[in-house]
């Protein structure tokens, strides 16, 4: 009589090894989705300083006379281009 064992499933050493290798997984791409936050996180902020330079530009050409002195928080700038005017309003 022929003895015929079938497994079906998987063994623990295995799943271990799979969990093993998504943790090593895990470990390298973490830091490497942070150092992209960061870095958009910078853009941004380059991004907002153009558009208030941009801002304090139109209001020069638009008053002729010079920079305004400030930003003061809470006050409206308004940019107007060729695609339209758009208002920016300066907050910390």
């Amino acid at each position: 009589m022929k003895n015929t064992r079938f497994t079906k499933g998987f063994t623990l050493v295995e799943i271990m090894i799979v969990v093993v290798i998504i943790g090593l997984l895990a470990a390298m791409a973490i830091p490497a989705f942070q150092k992209v936050r960061v870095a958009s996180q910078d853009k941004a902020v380059l991004n907002n300083a153009r558009q208030l330079g941009a801002a304090a530009d139109q209001y020069f050409l638009e008053n002729g006379v010079t920079y305004p002195g400030t930003f003061t928080q809470g006050t409206p700038i308004t940019i107007a281009g060729i695609a339209g005017a758009r208002t920016i309003t300066y907050l910390q």
